[in-house]
């Protein structure tokens, strides 16, 4: 159960930032067409018809948060919704698997400052499932809560908590919060809370909090989707009518507290580069203001075109990356900019710059052009985020924020009513008056070896005054009555017996008059269209040339053309309210075009220059560089991101296409070297027309888009060279397992990485061995995590991938665990792979249980476009039959036990396994060689072998290393 990440605006989709865009001359509002009504146990129930998918979203708010925690009981909404997870009085064991066996999507629950809320969408026939879970854990809770279940998900929680705090920067929110609310404000303290505080956690604090706040009255229920007003009333009637109202909940109220003077703060960390971190508090969501400084934030550092990003990226070269924006909230909001400085740069010249750059704003306020652009992202985000009916920001969201935070479910409305209204003097307007009072301003940097994050932060805890917070307004009672129940809830779940069909579209083929093959699937939702130009390249194509040459030719790609330079290329696609995205993965690199149909020709013009005619100018690439090189170095202060780094080219070996960092970022030697010639030989090798397919997937027909894409990629021609190919030949399974030690000295937590090589995503027996891994390790009831997360306490969440690939794919276990039980779960990790080949095979039930998972949530895994795109990408590279979504279903019902446990059994070699552990040597180390697991390795964050020296000092070097494999080197 993931907590969004602190200081986001998760879900506020009326308020986002520049990051999409909508036509600014369409003024209607989008409808979202609902019922609400109320039980007569305050119970309120929000309802939206969405036909599209046999599938519904149930969505679950709970008006309470951790603004509404008491001192000294910080963490406890959060540490709560997490006991919601572990079964009731009529349903025991873990939440998720009566969903997983219906074929759920997009399940989860998260806290937040002012709400918990609880999701996911299931197919239509498995509503009453759905409900009667939801129920029963609402209604029929505390009789299932022990301090068994307390102590398993404080432990879990705990290591959520070290998991946050073990990546960069992850210490920084809590430090904000701290200095920016007073000490008694409702957000004062970080949503995960102290460790201190849940471990004084009690029962009786549990039974307290669910009695106080988990009442139906304070309670909204959305159901959106494939469900009629009048299925929903009875419904919910039938299954929350009878659960009591609870008594009234005080509310918070909204209290706007602006620093009266610029304050500042230090923060160490084991990061890569310094960050400025600046924060304003203003007003709350839904206010007029809020509205414009979304608009102000967006024309001043919402992205490449913004003023701060000009001006400290492009002009002055003082950073490699720059944003600004609003995060609202129910009580205040915070405006957040965020800078990260170029290393070797003074932080008081970038502070300089901004305050120029923040004078002129002040003075006169954005631009037309800019407002008009910011208008213009605003809107698209919202009509994008419209396909969706449920998970995190689908209509589900919008319908209950509005509901919950502001009594009205329509109150999207309003604030993009507002958005279109703004003027220049408005912004300027509310720029003045919150962005000119005082501030904070933390400053991050790198720590010296040895540093004490914990005492940093205890000093930090005891700043922030009191002052006078206005009281809570506790509503009047009301007259609220319980219906009698008429479901006999000892029958215990509703069975699930009938599932909804698959509804995919059938694909359609073209091509353009070059010979360039189209596929299309229309998908008439939304008034957009997705094209999608997939190249056969990849990371494995950097073999033979620099590592991140593919990657970094494809960003480039994005930057200048020979007749646009790079900020009028974004400028344009802001204007046309196009997205367009250029990456690349291990085997493919693509361009993609997502772009309105109203703008579809200028879009797929301006499309076709990036794509045909990358300048590749040496500002852009040395502007790039610097950005991408701080990126590496990034990667190397990351545990998964060193893990990632390292563990390939030890499973492959150098002379493979796959022996490379599957960040795909490449070295730093590599990337300071690559010159524009390079780049424009890998896009003359793999950029090119005989190389290509084009994907399309949208509100489109194979007649209207033919030829709007026979204008623009009809001319194209190859050039007279031949396309190199790729050595991804086959791999030896490792002679013995081997353990490879990363040192990060004071990590709250290690991370275990272990590697395998398995058949190619092509092989015949694919999905078999899909299956068994999703019974090993790769669902929430999957081995792995139930033995490390619900049984040990000793991770947040641990399991197995298989990622896909043309030729051999890695398939990896992964633990990150609290730092003393390190050894402890490599330990367990072992003996899970030895039993599951061994005395304790995968059972019919296991196989069962994943096979009706991925047959009942096929329905629900199409939803978008974007989804169905994806489905079409896994056929064009894998070499699928055209009707591979449709006829899955009969295949995976066809995989039998002896089937999955064969394919998990012919990959999983336990003497053959390649450990990467990334964690504080000083106290990891001497357990882990204790295990024997095989020969220990000491390397660095290249991979290179650790000269001798004691494990854990300061050069953090581990005493006795012996020299690590040549293909480590």
């Amino acid at each position: 159960m993931k907590r969004p990440f602190a200081l986001l605006a998760a879900g506020l989709i009326s308020l986002v930032g520049a990051a999409t865009a909508a036509p600014a001359s369409s003024d209607a509002i989008p409808d979202i067409a609902y019922t609400r009504f109320q039980l007569s146990n305050g119970l309120t129930v929000v309802v939206h018809e969405d036909h599209k998918a046999p599938v519904v979203a149930v969505s679950i708010w709970y008006h309470v948060g951790s603004a509404d925690e008491p001192t000294g009981k910080t963490g406890f909404a959060h540490l709560f919704e997490h006991l919601m997870f572990s079964g009731s009085e009529n349903r025991k064991g873990t939440y998720f698997q009566p969903f997983e066996r219906a074929g759920a999507t997009d399940m989860n629950g998260t806290t937040w400052f002012d709400r918990t809320n609880y999701f996911e969408t299931v197919p239509t026939t498995a509503l009453d499932m759905a409900l009667w879970m939801e129920s029963d854990r609402m209604g029929h809770l505390l009789g299932a809560i022990g301090q068994k279940e307390l102590d398993t998900q404080r432990g879990v929680v705990q290591n959520e908590k070290r998991q946050d705090e073990n990546r960069p920067y992850g210490r920084v929110d809590e430090n904000v919060l701290v200095n920016t609310y007073p000490a008694n404000h409702p957000y004062h303290h970080d949503t995960i809370g102290s460790m201190a505080d849940l471990d004084a956690a009690s029962l009786a604090d549990v039974k307290k909090w669910f009695h106080d706040y988990y009442g139906a009255a304070n309670t909204t229920l959305v159901l959106a989707g494939d469900i009629t007003v009048a299925q929903a009333k009875a419904k919910a009637e039938e299954y929350f009518g009878d659960i009591p109202a609870g008594p009234p909940v005080p509310r918070q109220q909204p209290w706007i507290t602006p620093l009266t003077t610029s304050t500042r703060g230090v923060q160490h960390d084991q990061v890569a580069q310094t960050r400025i971190v600046r924060t304003w508090i203003v007003p709350q969501l839904g206010s007029d203001d809020a509205i414009q400084l979304d608009l102000a934030t967006t024309a001043l550092g919402g992205g490449k075109t913004s003023r701060l990003y000009q001006r400290l990226v492009y002009q002055d070269k003082l950073a490699d990356d720059v944003s600004l924006g609003i995060a609202p909230f129910a009580l205040a909001s915070q405006v957040q900019l965020t800078v990260d400085v170029k290393n070797g740069v003074d932080p008081a010249k970038v502070e300089a710059a901004v305050a120029d750059v923040w004078k002129e704003f002040l003075a006169h306020g954005p631009t037309a052009d800019e407002l008009v652009r910011a208008k213009v992202a605003n809107r698209a985000s919202f009509v994008r985020g419209l396909e969706k009916v449920g998970g995190s920001s689908g209509k589900a969201v919008i319908l209950a924020e509005g509901q919950v935070y502001r009594d009205d479910p329509e109150a999207y409305k309003k604030d993009l009513a507002r958005a279109q209204a703004a003027t220049v003097a408005s912004v300027l307007s509310a720029t003045k008056t919150w962005l000119t009072k005082g501030d904070y301003t933390l400053t991050v940097l790198p720590a010296a070896p040895g540093f004490d994050p914990a005492a940093e932060d205890k000093a930090v805890s005891a700043l922030g005054p009191a002052q006078g917070r206005p009281a809570a307004v506790t509503p009047p009672a009301k007259p609220y009555a319980v219906a009698k129940s008429a479901v006999d809830r000892s029958k215990g779940v509703p069975p699930v017996t009938s599932f909804p069909d698959l509804v995919f579209p059938q694909l359609q083929r073209g091509k353009l008059k070059n010979g360039i093959e189209v596929v299309l699937a229309e998908r008439h939702t939304v008034p957009v269209t997705q094209v999608q130009l997939l190249f056969d390249a990849g990371y494995a194509a950097d073999q033979g040339r620099k590592l991140g040459t593919a990657s970094f030719t494809s960003a480039l790609i994005e930057e200048s053309t020979k007749t646009l330079d790079s900020v009028e290329v974004a400028r344009r696609k802001e204007r046309l309210g196009a997205f367009v995205s250029s990456s690349c993965s291990l085997d493919t690199c693509g361009v993609g075009l997502n772009a309105l149909n109203s703008e579809l020709k200028p879009s797929l013009d301006l499309f076709a220059d990036i794509v045909r005619h990358p300048a590749f100018k040496s500002d852009d690439i040395e502007r790039v560089r610097g950005q991408w090189l701080a990126g590496i170095a990034q990667e190397k202060t990351e545990p998964t991101g060193l893990a990632l780094r390292t563990l390939p080219p030890l499973l492959y070996g150098k002379g493979h296409a796959y022996g490379i960092p599957f960040t795909g970022s490449g070295t730093e030697k590599a990337i300071a070297s690559l010159t524009a010639d390079d780049l424009a030989a890998f896009q003359r090798d793999y950029l090119r027309p005989d190389n290509v397919r084009i994907l399309v997937a949208g509100d489109t027909t194979l007649a209207q888009i033919l030829p709007q894409l026979d204008a623009v990629f009809g001319d194209w021609t190859p050039p007279a060279s031949a396309v190199p190919k790729k050595n991804i030949g086959q791999v030896a399974a490792q002679a013995k397992p081997r353990v490879f030690l990363i040192n990060r000295t004071d990590a709250p937590q290690s991370l275990i990485l272990a590697g395998l090589l398995a058949p190619s995503t092509k092989a015949k027996n694919a999905i078999d061995l899909g299956i068994a891994n999703g019974a090993f390790g790769g669902t929430f009831t999957s081995r792995l995590n139930m033995n490390l997360r619900e049984e040990k306490r000793w991770a947040y969440g641990a399991g197995s991938m298989l990622s896909d690939a043309q030729g051999q794919r890695p398939m990896l276990f992964y633990a990150p665990v609290q730092t003393d039980k390190t050894a402890d779960s490599a330990a367990e990790i072992l003996k899970e792979a030895k039993a599951v080949i061994g005395p304790k095979p995968l059972t019919d039930d296991e196989i069962a249980k994943i096979r009706a998972q991925r047959v009942r949530a096929l329905p629900g895994s199409f939803e978008t476009t974007g989804a169905v795109l994806g489905a079409m990408t896994g056929i064009v590279v894998y070499d699928r039959p055209d009707d591979y979504v449709q006829t899955l279903k009969s295949r995976i019902e066809g995989v039998d036990r002896k089937a999955a446990e064969d394919a998990l059994a012919a990959v999983i070699r336990p003497d053959a396994l390649t450990w990467v552990i990334v964690g504080d040597l000083r106290k990891i180390e001497a357990p882990v060689r204790a295990l024997n697991l095989g020969e220990v390795h000491v390397v660095d964050a290249d991979g290179n072998p650790v000269k001798a020296s004691h494990a854990g000092a300061s050069t953090g070097k581990a005493h006795g290393a012996p020299a690590a494999s040549p293909e480590s080197k």
